[in-house]
């Protein structure tokens, strides 16, 4: 950020405070927060009573970020990251864990995205904001409830559910560079017994590059069109069902990478980043038992996913160029079936102490490749018990415990000969001590342990001690509070974790030289030798008064990897910046009129543990203003108003023949300064 820039945005916040301060001299009174309830746990829970890291992104602040995708919110988490490599960001690192991009070989993930009962963790492009309510980030192993897919955490995405009274919207966005969404959402009683709610959006925009070669300004667009559909059932005083359907169609551009690092590319075969997704759930809840609740759910979805780009960057016939094209055509199903019990008020054991949850959990995925030549087959399913207790030790101290047993079994087999099919047990769990100083103070300390499958890698060109990798498991030590002030008009929570993480995995690539020039990697995943993380993470909510609500976050990360043998050795891990935060306020001018202002930022970070690249701190601005009535509301929003440079993916090869194919940091340019207007219509 250079002087001028820093100085406006330092100039915008200080009007935010000064106005914040004005308005709290003029009124005293304090004004109560809202109450979140997680919904991620076996029972919801109000969030300052979550004994955990979490952060909730509820349906006011996606509306008024105008968030289309789950990366326009990913920075409101501390200690959370996104990587794109693609039209969007697909992968999401928590406390400096997850992965940042999928070439050939299949991924088991380190951060888990579940979206309305769905598995989405393999399939993120799809993790949309269409009619979302709520968005739940839990930071740390969720070893007893998700098990493997969720080694660092879980995002949880929520859309709204059937109401009992007919109610909906329209909404349209017009923006810069030909940005085009059309939405709407409508829901209420079918009969006594029976709501539903459809949802639809439609999505376009040219993107930010120009082509110069092919003389277009929409190789790298966004088209995406997204459709919901929800029934709920009351079919009968102690059972509802609810079904869900999701279907995305997604025919994004893929043009992204220039070598003068900029966005104006020369391809004359531009990529494309494409998805198909069709996706059912169903739920059942039983009450008919006075002991517990019985709950049931199943899901299944069907991707057909297909991710190309030009691999040289130029056109046929460029000055000491070559030319090639790279496709990755992906079939993906994933099937999960679940069965839960949770006890009852008055079931509970050990003369009504403690409450208890146990289930049964099956997960199965299939991911069929097709690229180039290359054939590929992937087929993993995991059988896990689990359970877990919640006891009031007095009427201070509520110790969780929980654990997790999870069997898993992988078979693989390629073109190329390669084959594998290990199977492993694995154990996860925490254990937690919540202390309730007083009705708007808790503190607690949490252990617990998350693991992450091990597998192979599947280029047949690697040496024999790259083929597999063993199981992670991550050890999470932290403590934290969560409180109350000034009548509930303000709320912090605040949490100091520690991670330790043994046989880390850990991504790397070879690079290897293609005939006629230019690079290609061969990507595998290697366990180090030692590997932690620690840091601070905090966030606060505060409503001055009816004019005037503060928010702000900050995450602090400090992570290491440890391996004698490799150039990472004491380095930190990719994706993990020393810092990131926000800080926003919101303002009610009375008369409908409002407004509001935020800057997220972040520090520098490597982009790969497997060179020394790094990405460049930036702090970005963020605006809107509008008028709303109880039917329709009108927003003027600029998002990068400064128009920094960020980048969300980065690279270190040679690939540019006017050099002689040195290497070179190649990165992938974030979005610019984004103006627009969104026009609501509630009915």
């Amino acid at each position: 950020m250079n002087s001028k820039q820093s100085l406006f945005v330092r100039s915008t916040l200080a009007v935010a405070i000064l106005s914040a301060n004005h308005s709290f001299a003029a009124d005293g009174n304090n004004f109560s927060l809202p109450s979140i309830v997680v919904t991620s746990g076996f029972r919801g829970a109000a969030l300052q009573d979550v004994p955990t890291s979490l952060t909730v992104v509820d349906e006011q602040i996606i509306q008024e970020r105008n968030a289309d995708h789950l990366e326009d919110l990913i920075n409101l988490a501390p200690n959370v990251n996104s990587s794109s490599g693609a039209s969007h960001a697909k992968y999401f690192q928590i406390r400096g864990i997850g992965e940042r991009s999928q070439f050939i070989g299949p991924i088991n993930p380190s951060v888990g995205v579940i979206m309305d009962g769905i598995d989405m963790s393999n399939i993120g492009g799809a993790a949309t904001m269409l009619d979302a309510q709520q968005v739940e980030v839990l930071r740390g192993p969720q070893g007893t409830l998700y098990g493997a897919n969720a080694l660092a955490g879980l995002i949880n995405i929520r859309s709204n559910d059937p109401t009992t009274t007919s109610t909906g919207h329209i909404e349209t966005t017009l923006g810069t560079y030909n940005t085009k969404r059309l939405s709407a959402a409508v829901g209420g009683p079918i009969n006594e017994s029976v709501g539903y709610r459809v949802a639809f959006q439609s999505n376009k925009s040219d993107g930010f590059t120009e082509n110069d070669y092919l003389h277009k300004d929409n190789t790298n667009n966004i088209d995406e069109t997204l459709f919901r559909g929800k029934l709920r059932i009351e079919a009968s005083d102690d059972l509802m069902l609810d079904l869900t359907a999701f279907y995305a169609n997604i025919d994004n551009g893929y043009d992204a990478f220039s070598l003068d690092n900029n966005r104006t590319t020369l391809s004359d075969e531009p990529g494309h980043d494409r998805q198909e997704t069709s996706a059912l759930a169903a739920k059942t809840t039983w009450t008919g038992h006075d002991a517990f609740t019985l709950e049931t759910s199943l899901s299944y979805s069907d991707s057909n996913l297909e991710y190309g780009y030009d691999e040289d960057w130029t056109y046929a016939g460029f000055p000491g160029g070559y030319s090639s094209v790279d496709n990755y055509v992906r079939d993906n199903k994933t099937l999960t079936a679940e069965t839960r019990l949770i006890s009852a008020p008055g079931s509970e054991f050990f003369n009504g102490s403690t409450q208890w949850a146990t289930g049964v959990y099956y997960y199965k995925r299939r991911s069929d490749l097709n690229r180039r030549n290359f054939v590929s087959e992937f087929e993993s399913a995991r059988l896990s018990v689990y359970g877990q207790l919640e006891s009031s030790l007095s009427e201070k101290y509520v110790l969780t415990t929980g654990l997790r047993v999870e069997h898993s079994e992988s078979e693989y087999s390629d073109n190329d000969g390669a084959s594998s099919s290990p199977d492993d047990l694995l154990l996860g769990g925490r254990v937690a001590l919540e202390y309730l100083a007083d009705q708007n103070t808790t503190y607690y300390g949490l252990i617990s342990r998350g693991y992450k499958v091990g597998g192979f890698n599947a280029d047949s060109s690697l040496p024999a001690n790259l083929k597999e990798f063993d199981t992670e498991h991550l050890w999470n030590y932290e403590v934290g509070s969560k409180k109350s002030w000034l009548e509930n008009s303000l709320q912090t929570q605040i949490s100091l974790f520690f991670q330790q993480r043994d046989d880390a995995q850990i991504k790397g690539n070879r690079i290897v030289s293609n005939p006629g020039g230019g690079s290609s990697f061969i990507d595998y995943v290697d366990n180090t030798d030692e590997a932690y993380s620690y840091g601070l993470e905090a966030e606060a909510r505060w409503k001055l008064n009816s004019t005037v609500s503060l928010f702000g976050s900050l995450g602090l990360l400090n992570t290491k990897l440890k391996d004698s043998s490799a150039a990472f050795d004491g380095r930190d891990a990719a994706q993990s910046p020393n810092y990131q935060y926000t800080l926003g306020a919101n303002f009610n001018h009375g008369k409908g009129w409002f407004s509001g202002v935020d800057v997220e930022g972040k520090d520098i970070y490597y982009f790969s543990d497997s060179h020394d690249q790094k990405s460049e701190a930036y702090a970005l601005l963020n605006a809107r203003v509008g008028y709303k009535t109880k039917d329709w509301d009108l927003t003027l929003w600029g998002r990068n108003l400064t128009d920094q440079d960020t980048f969300v993916r980065g690279f270190y090869f040679g690939n540019d023949p006017r050099n002689g194919y040195a290497a070179t940091k190649y990165t992938q340019l974030g979005a610019p300064r984004q103006i627009g207007i969104t026009a609501k219509l509630n009915f």
